[in-house]
């Protein structure tokens, strides 16, 4: 019997020969590691060496980008003088438990009054609220110190100040209409999209306030690599875009894990079958590993537990709560695998029309909503749409979570049905909510409705993003180096994927009950080249056809002391004579991309520029701009693709998304020098 392939659609990158030519004699790497780089907008000399080596980019003071992180630093300084108690009000997610357990590092290590909380994800929900601050008021806290959440507190934020009691918020969600009235506030989405700090998650910016605390009080010796340890573990685990400092970071912080100072890492990477004797750590390491045993706490137990594994000095204490968060996890995997059996049963037996609707709404009583997120995620890589999965709550209500996929915005499609909800929150890829329950059917509506206006039907399937078509004679140790050395993948910089066509399967056999292992050959010049490859969750899939073309990811195979490579594979199709009828459909999506900007460079790099574009230098920065409408529109593009278009005579811009006021620096100053390039 064969069974049916994965309904997948495929996104093959365009090849870009002018810059891969470029990349490949200037930084001296193969062809196909450069169409990867300029597949990520990496398209010059310059910007490929900062790419690689993050750390020789220069950095902007985040004094200066953080508006209120002198006023914080100088609030805490204070603090510990007179040692005044120090209250940290965290969150039950990675990110949250990992920024608490940050700063209470910090905060003892530069001999401060500190204490903690963390809202109960079953009692109180997420973030700090009125009973937390009245309860940290009478313990006698003179500041409280909000991570990873607080920027819609505005209630809560507004007693504590009543009561006396200062209040710095460190987060990184979006910003509400008003602005909760605290002391001080330390978030990513209050600077400039173009700054480096932009994609900061909450322990990211907890450790700029604890590094620039310590450096204050000329203390930080000693305190960075703990500190850094628990940011490369939270920036990961909350899947936070690896690019900018999170990436220069990062790359130092995956280096230091495997020699780790913590003995809660430690134990923890012990439990987990973590491999110390790496140089260095993958964030498939933390993403697969460490992160979900830190966040199964959070979710389905006491998050008290991570807090002490992190803190601890005491190896037995550090042993004895990775344990916990091995059992816990272990609990948390069952529970998934219960209530992901029961979604998939509710979806096909009903049946649900969820590809006539657009979206997949699903309901059950008594699933632990802990742990429906992670559900949710699964079944859009199952079934290729949005979905939004909820359960009943003790008083009555339901409450959800929601995953995403590219075309569809979680908290648009929210915000289209806020009249018919209570709570909700999120972004572009995830959220959660909660309704009455006789609003449930109100709420699919509208979420179909929602959906109807941004998806069509060919939207309906899992997407593969592709680099390029590679031979099995390109898979090379050397090659894969190379690839290696472009890590951390993740968010915002994802792992390379390559495709191979005509691919035969040699011999297939299933492990376990959903992996399946393949011997996979390819005949080039009347000769088979072979490479084994596994495949996760396609014990559905099994057997498959003699011949696919595929897709997949380049991966190490550590087995008795041997190292050998190995296809993950992430996509099969039937076999096709090229790659042209993938992307003709897709043409929209790729169209007029948006051209990268080199950073930090104070010579003119070589750069391919389109006849009516000039480049300009601001700050030691290049940037590229053009007139467009006939002279009307100025866009300025960065690095990262974000684009600034002011209209001419408008005092307001747009920056990606965002209006901003163009008269304003450092807004003036770029646009008077990109009007000036464009003149020569």
């Amino acid at each position: 019997m064969v069974s049916s392939l994965p309904q997948q659609r495929w996104r093959i990158a365009d090849r870009q020969p002018e810059i891969v030519a470029t990349l490949t004699e200037a930084v001296g790497v193969n062809a196909l590691v450069a169409q990867v780089l300029a597949n990520r907008n990496i398209c010059t000399a310059a910007q490929a060496k900062i790419y690689i080596q993050p750390e020789t980019q220069r950095l902007p003071s985040p004094m200066v980008e953080f508006e209120d992180l002198a006023l914080s630093v100088e609030l805490l300084q204070e603090a510990i003088a007179e040692n005044t108690l120090i209250a940290i009000c965290g969150d039950y997610d990675a990110d949250g438990m990992t920024s608490t357990a940050l700063l209470l590092r910090a905060l003892r290590h530069l001999d401060a009054n500190v204490t903690y909380a963390i809202p109960s994800r079953m009692k109180d929900g997420y973030g700090i609220n009125e009973r937390i601050v009245t309860e940290f008021a009478e313990e006698g806290v003179g500041i409280i110190l909000t991570v990873d959440n607080g920027i819609s507190a505005y209630d809560p934020v507004a007693l504590a100040r009543d009561l006396g009691v200062d209040v710095i918020i460190t987060d990184h969600h979006d910003l509400p209409e008003k602005l909760p009235p605290a002391n001080a506030i330390l978030n990513p989405k209050l600077i400039p999209t173009m700054s480096p700090y932009y994609g900061l998650a909450g322990v990211g910016v907890a450790y700029v306030l604890a590094v620039s605390l310590a450096q204050s009080l000329g203390k930080l010796e000693g305190l960075t690599s703990q500190i850094l340890e628990l940011f490369t573990l939270g920036t990961i685990a909350d899947l936070a875009p690896l690019t900018g400092v999170n990436r220069r970071w990062l790359k130092r912080g995956l280096k230091l894990l495997p020699k780790s100072e913590l003995a809660g890492v430690q134990a923890l990477m012990q439990m987990s079958g973590v491999d110390e004797a790496q140089k260095q750590l993958k964030p498939d390491d933390i993403g697969f590993r460490l992160g979900p045993r830190i966040n199964a706490v959070g979710r389905i137990d006491d998050p008290q537990k991570v807090i002490e594994l992190l803190i601890t000095e005491d190896e037995g204490i550090a042993l004895e709560r990775a344990m916990q968060c091995e059992q816990i996890n272990k609990e948390r995997q069952l529970m998934c695998a219960q209530i992901e059996e029961e979604a998939i049963a509710l979806v096909e037996e009903t049946p649900i029309d969820y590809r006539g609707q657009r979206v997949l709404l699903i309901c059950k009583s008594e699933w632990h909503h802990g742990v429906i997120g992670i559900v949710a995620s699964r079944l859009v890589e199952r079934y290729g749409v949005p979905v939004f999965i909820c359960t009943d709550e003790e008083d009555g209500k339901i409450r959800g979570s929601a995953r995403g996929i590219e075309e569809f915005n979680i908290f648009d499609g929210l915000n289209y049905c806020k009249e018919i909800l209570g709570k909700f929150g999120g972004h572009k890829a995830a959220g959660g909510f909660s309704l009455e329950k006789e609003n449930l059917a109100g709420f699919g509506e509208k979420l179909s409705e929602f959906a109807h206006n941004c998806l069509e039907p060919e939207h309906l399937k899992p997407l593969v993003n592709i680099d390029a078509e590679a031979k099995f004679t390109d898979l090379t140790p050397d090659f894969y180096q190379q690839i290696d050395k472009l890590h951390p993948w993740g968010i915002g910089n994802r792992e390379p994927i390559f495709w191979t066509p005509k691919v035969k399967v040699l011999e297939q056999r299933t492990i376990g009950k959903n992996y399946v292992k393949f011997s996979l050959g390819q005949t080039i010049d009347n000769q088979t080249f072979s490479i084994t490859a596994i495949a996760w969750h396609w014990g559905d899939y099994y057997p498959l056809p003699r011949e696919l073309d595929i897709a997949y990811k380049l991966k190490e195979n550590h087995w008795n002391d041997q190292v050998n490579l190995e296809l993950e594979l992430v996509g099969c199709r039937p076999c096709r004579m090229g790659e042209a009828d993938e992307n003709s459909s897709l043409k929209s999506a790729n169209a007029n991309p948006v051209k990268p900007i080199t950073q930090d460079v104070p010579a003119q790099p070589k750069t391919f520029l389109n006849p009516t574009e000039k480049s300009f230098h601001y700050n030691n920065r290049l940037y590229i701009c053009n007139l467009e409408n006939q002279g009307k529109i100025l866009k300025i593009r960065n690095d990262q693709g974000k684009v600034l278009a002011i209209q001419k005579g408008q005092r307001r811009g747009k920056l990606g998304d965002q209006s901003v006021d163009v008269t304003q620096p450092p807004f003036f100053q770029m646009i008077k020098a990109a009007v000036e390039s464009l003149k020569t």
